[in-house]
């Protein structure tokens, strides 16, 4: 049993055991740039998803801890994508850091243990587990944001996040305890077992039941970005650092969809008509919301705070799709299309806040759309990599963003319903309706007059990652198939 611990959780005793390792290690440290620390992390985090992808690409899946984690596609998959993230955030804000001293070892500790919540949220299946690992992640991303000590539009959105993130966590833990007293399991499967069960008179308390399941929604919700539970994003995405914000909107989005997949379809399938209702709702209103406000927004990090609203909108209308009547022949290809929209549109958003991250110089923060003005004649190659990523994000044919959503418009007409008809056409319509801001962003780059002349360099491994990730956009946009296959193989080892 001892060995077979170890065995299942390599990737999350390294990065423990790192994560002491780096906090002491930076005790000693006297290089200004932390190049100790900084590779010390940066190698933990590629060990890390190594570790995690090498289990996904073999297929191991199991259980340990009597039950309580899985070591399954999903959590092989997801963990493996969040430590290359985090990897990418560190290396695409290093510059920035150093110029706002926060290139410091709580800079890499606070990651390492952010990274190691999520890990522990994308293996769950006990709630307990479920909540030990997004108290750990919140925990952390709440002092990344307040890094900045002496900075006082930080101070307050760390303030404003760790309010609202409490309140949310209190909402989702309240849900779990109704769950749990319903059920009387706190076990994710054995959930699943009890409202599952053939005889109705051995089946819990459904209005207990429903309520408890409003509240987990909720909390759900809340760590998504959905509308109406939005109020923190737009003002943490702005008051954070760029480089906090970064790391708030990749990895911590695979790991909120993650636990909603293991809370909603894994435990609560059989309730899947009440929260598929839900979905619905959060995800209209998300679409409406986001677009239509994202639209007044001239600060950029507002602007993609309320785009990754509206995207994270569409996403749950593939959530949404996967039971109609008593049949789940359609979840499958639901919620992998889910799946492969969150990770398209994680390492969209590490590219495009790259960028910001790249114009951000001393004592001024690139984060206004004029900031971008006049890109292409200052350097044409960073303005491509940019419009590149815009294009995905507005879902343009021949990237991977249209792929993307067209796996969840596919998923939604599969159900053959008039209703997922009538909810594709608004979809649509209020997709088309934000594509303005995202071409405003190009319009900005390539015909306004720059407000500066000087060329923009940056150092050879930040354009070799913003390089890649454009590249990538662009052949995953022309074969998608291969990563769409990935995301259905994860979701098929959790579905019942």
């Amino acid at each position: 049993m001892t060995n077979f611990f170890f065995a299942a959780f390599k990737p999350e005793l390294l990065l423990l055991g790192m994560a002491l390792v780096v906090t002491l290690v930076d005790l000693w440290v006297k290089d200004p740039a932390r190049r100790p620390t900084y590779w010390l992390t940066q190698l933990t985090l590629l060990g890390v998803a190594a570790l995690h992808l090498r289990a996904f690409v073999l297929g191991y899946d199991d259980v340990a801890m009597h039950g309580m984690v899985s070591t399954d596609p999903l959590s092989h998959l997801l963990g493996g994508l969040s430590a290359l993230l985090v990897a990418g955030v560190l290396l695409l804000s290093r510059p920035y850091a150093a110029t706002r001293d926060m290139l410091k070892g709580e800079l890499f500790t606070l990651s390492l243990f952010m990274v190691l919540g999520v890990c522990i949220m994308v293996s769950a299946r006990h709630l307990l587990v479920v909540y030990l690992g997004l108290e750990l992640m919140s925990l952390s991303l709440y002092a990344l944001v307040a890094l900045r000590r002496d900075h006082t539009v930080s101070t307050e959105a760390a303030m404003k996040y760790f309010v609202l993130g409490a309140l949310a966590s209190g909402f989702l833990l309240y849900g779990l305890s109704m769950l749990y007293g319903a059920t009387g399991s706190l076990f994710i499967p054995e959930i699943y077992n009890v409202l599952a069960h053939p005889d109705a008179a051995l089946r819990p308390n459904g209005a207990v039941l429903v309520f408890g399941l409003v509240f987990v929604v909720a909390g759900l919700a809340f760590k998504l970005g959905a509308a109406p539970f939005h109020m923190w994003v737009p003002d943490v995405y702005q008051g954070a650092p760029t480089a906090t914000t970064l790391l708030i909107a990749t990895a911590p989005k695979l790991a909120a969809l993650a636990i909603t997949f293991r809370l909603l379809v894994e435990g609560l399938f059989a309730l899947a008509a009440d929260w598929q209702q839900m979905m619905i709702v959060l995800g209209v209103f998300s679409l409406v919301v986001g677009n239509f406000v994202a639209i007044a927004q001239t600060n950029l990090k507002r602007m993609l705070a309320y785009s990754t609203i509206a995207q994270m909108g569409f996403m749950l209308l593939g959530l949404a799709s996967g039971v109609v009547g008593d049949s789940a022949k359609g979840a499958l290809m639901a919620h992998s299309a889910s799946l492969f929209y969150a990770v398209v549109y994680v390492f969209t958003t590490l590219g495009s806040f790259g960028m910001i991250l790249l114009l951000a110089r001393q004592g001024h923060e690139a984060e206004q759309l004029s900031d971008f003005a006049g890109l292409w004649q200052r350097s044409s190659w960073y303005a491509l990599v940019m419009a590149i990523f815009m294009l995905s994000l507005a879902d343009i044919p021949l990237t991977v963003g249209f792929h993307a959503k067209l796996a969840v418009l596919q998923a939604m007409g599969a159900t053959e319903l008039p209703f997922y008809y009538g909810l594709m056409v608004v979809a649509v319509v209020l997709s088309l309706i934000g594509a303005f801001y995202y071409l405003r962003v190009i319009k900005t780059m390539f015909f306004d007059p720059p407000a500066e002349r000087q060329a923009l360099v940056a150092p050879w491994d930040i354009k070799a990652l913003l390089s890649a990730l454009a590249l990538a956009t662009v052949v995953l946009g022309l074969l998608p198939g291969k990563a769409l296959a990935w995301c259905t193989l994860a979701v098929a080892s959790i579905l019942p």
